[in-house]
């Protein structure tokens, strides 16, 4: 018994030594969880400004003219005078047809005006002899009628004849069959030796004119009833000039801007869209016809907008949009918002901001809402050169 007393006084003894070591280790550990770091994480100051409000539309190239190659008089096609793929001018010969069954009818023509004119001018003396024997009272006025009729018959044959002519040197002339346009040549649909016909149907090659080409493209009616509302109320202000611009379909933007040219005044029946068309300089041929594009038109202008980067919209388990704000004590909180359209890497946000408003953009990893946070701004992404580039949502 005095032993186990004994080993209980050192027991007691080591545990009141060793209580000031245990509370120091306490401390430094309470201390360092205090002295955690806030962590950074990049804001954009919400800052409402005009920006351009942009549709982005599905559209397709189509050349500006399109002129299917037909004969326009029968023959033996002897000749092809063009590469195929090539470019060609109005103009240009194409093909040649035997010219020698069009030289001889020229040939008859030019006989048969010589002979309406020999019998011109034999009719001619002869209303003039005649003439003047009547005048004098020699010939009756039967006979002068009949030499006047004659002479008429004969200019109207040499008219008929000089017809004639210029119908077989035209001929002569469609037996060289030349591009009606400037464009592109297609496949050549027939070789030598093929026999054509007169305006037959099927064409010898396609000629499409492919600087400029027109980008056709369609917009919902009730798109358009919401711009105009929204143009008549003053949430939009109608821009000074309509932009069009083309993004390709490895979403470059094509590097030449359009022109609007027209929209249709009526709406499909069975799409309930409207057919707009522009019009782009293809010096490269860089847009072929059948390309599908899509197409950027600037519509109106929102004089107060305001918009964040894209990364900043977070989505939510209910299918709803929010963002991350920072307040003024550093604590992070989150608010639902609505979003219209995505232009360039930014979302316009419709309701849930304000100006002022401290938008987390980067560094979300790092924190949970009611978290303090040490903010830094994020330079915004040049929003004027992605203007051009929207979705819809």
């Amino acid at each position: 018994m005095p032993d186990l007393r004994a080993q209980s006084a050192c027991i007691a003894l080591m545990l009141a030594a060793l209580a000031p070591l245990l509370a120091g280790c306490k401390e430094p550990t309470a201390n360092a969880a205090a002295a955690i770091p806030e962590v950074d994480v990049s804001v954009v100051v919400v800052q409402p400004r005009a920006r351009a409000v942009i549709r982005e539309l599905p559209g397709r190239i189509a050349p500006t003219r399109v002129a299917e190659v037909r004969p326009r008089v029968s023959g033996i096609i002897v000749e092809r005078l063009f590469h195929q793929g090539s470019e060609v001018k109005a103009g240009e010969p194409l093909y040649r047809i035997d010219p020698r069954p069009f030289e001889v009818e020229v040939q008859s023509a030019l006989a048969a005006l010589a002979r309406a004119k020999a019998v011109f001018e034999q009719a001619t003396s002869h209303a003039n002899r005649i003439g003047t024997l009547y005048r004098e009272k020699a010939a009756p006025e039967a006979k002068n009628e009949e030499a006047i009729a004659a002479l008429r018959q004969a200019e109207a044959d040499v008219a008929a004849r000089t017809a004639d002519v210029a119908r077989a040197r035209l001929n002569l002339d469609y037996a060289t069959i030349r591009a009606p346009i400037d464009g592109i040549v297609g496949a050549a649909h027939i070789s030598e030796g093929a026999l054509v016909v007169q305006n037959d149907a099927t064409s010898l090659a396609t000629i499409q004119q492919l600087d400029p080409v027109y980008a056709d493209f369609t917009q919902s009616a009730s798109e358009m009833n919401q711009l105009r509302r929204a143009l008549d109320t003053g949430e939009l202000v109608a821009p000074p000039a309509i932009k069009v611009r083309l993004e390709l379909d490895n979403g470059e933007l094509y590097s030449v801007q359009g022109k609007l040219l027209f929209s249709e005044a009526k709406v499909d029946a069975q799409t309930g869209k409207v057919t707009m068309r522009a019009e782009f300089a293809n010096p490269l041929r860089q847009l072929l016809p059948g390309m599908y594009v899509r197409v950027q038109l600037e519509q109106g202008i929102d004089a107060d907008a305001i918009a964040v980067p894209e990364q900043s919209i977070q989505r939510n388990s209910g299918g709803g949009s929010e963002v991350f704000l920072v307040g003024d004590d550093g604590k992070v909180t989150i608010r639902p918002v609505k979003t219209g359209a995505m232009q360039g890497g930014i979302w316009f946000v419709t309701d849930g901001l304000k100006a002022g408003d401290k938008v987390v953009v980067e560094g979300f990893q790092k924190f949970t809402p009611g978290d303090k946070v040490r903010t830094l701004s994020w330079a915004e992404a040049d929003a004027s050169a992605g203007l051009m580039q929207t979705t819809h949502r």
